[in-house]
């Protein structure tokens, strides 16, 4: 299914921040490379990446360096992420230098920034911006391989709890992929993403195994960012991201996808959290999202690939 022309056009928009037009022309046109590397240049200059970039403090720390502004920071890192801010980019290696040399978990013997601290919901975006930004921490990832629940996913509150949470699930399965990504495969890695994946596939990526219940309604809209919160957007986004072939077990939450579409083509933001905000992105609640749409797009772009 080819995204729709008008919908394309107007996430390519003069205007619209470089961050989206880079990611449209990769996933959802035949843009050439060069075209495409120039437009991501953009991020570390201009609009969301330039903001973000620009309210790091010299230390290292976003929004503070108590212990709100731990979380602001692992939040502001995971956007740099998400924009595509090029890792090699004089921009990129300034900030993440000014992580490795400034930040340390006091609470937790001064370890370093990297290494994570004691959470696996926290520590599995520390992995994926540590490992898209060339700093991967192999002591984080084998925490985090031990941490797997017999279920097949994580919970930041086991023990003592032993059933695994999607929203701690999610957050780590994205950290083990950014590994593999920027360091190769690993068998053991990959074993273990397996087993989550299948975890949140079993579940039909929102209800429960045990009752067939939807375990959480807000989880069936969207926001931008999710920071530590699961939604089936971010689900599918997460397996397109694996190249996960789809099957009939995701065909519920692809529905769920559909029907958020307005009338226009276009996806709506419907949440909005407001824990360690950063910068506002997008118009407001209900009106059409540049997130939502892109990762909408490109979710059913792949699906019906399959």
């Amino acid at each position: 299914m080819a995204a729709p022309a008008k919908v394309v056009r107007w996430l390519l928009a003069d205007g619209t921040d470089p961050s989206i037009r880079w990611q449209t022309m990769r996933d959802l046109t035949d843009t050439p490379a060069d075209a495409i590397a120039t437009e991501r240049a953009r991020v570390a200059s201009e609009g969301w990446g330039a903001q973000v970039l620009a309210l790091q403090a010299p230390g290292g720390h976003w929004g503070g360096a108590d212990d709100e502004g731990w979380m602001t920071t692992v939040h502001a890192l995971v956007l740099l992420k998400d924009f595509g801010l090029d890792p090699t980019s004089d921009a990129a290696r300034t900030a993440i230098d000014r992580v490795r040399n400034g930040i340390t978990w006091y609470q937790l013997d001064n370890r370093p920034y990297f290494d994570g601290e004691t959470e696996p919901c926290i520590n599995g975006a520390i992995l994926a911006t540590g490992a898209y930004f060339g700093t991967a921490s192999d002591k984080l990832v084998d925490r985090l391989l031990s941490e797997q629940l017999a279920d097949g996913g994580w919970n930041c509150e086991a023990p003592p709890s032993t059933r695994s949470s999607f929203h701690s699930t999610i957050r780590v399965l994205e950290g083990l992929l950014e590994y593999e990504k920027s360091n190769g495969a690993k068998p053991a890695i990959t074993e273990a993403r397996e087993r989550a994946q299948t975890y949140l596939l079993e579940r039909g990526m929102l209800r429960s195994k045990r009752t067939g219940e939807v375990i959480d309604r807000t989880w069936l809209r969207f926001a931008y960012p999710p920071t530590w919160h699961y939604d089936v957007l971010r689900g599918l986004d997460y397996l397109r991201s694996a190249n996960v072939k789809p099957d009939n077990r995701i065909a519920e939450a692809i529905t769920v996808v559909e029907q958020r579409r307005h009338q226009n083509g276009r996806w709506p933001l419907n949440r909005r959290y407001a824990e360690h905000h950063i910068l506002d992105m997008e118009p407001g609640i209900g009106r059409a999202s540049w997130w939502n749409t892109l990762r909408a797009l490109r979710v059913l772009d792949w699906y019906a690939a399959s």
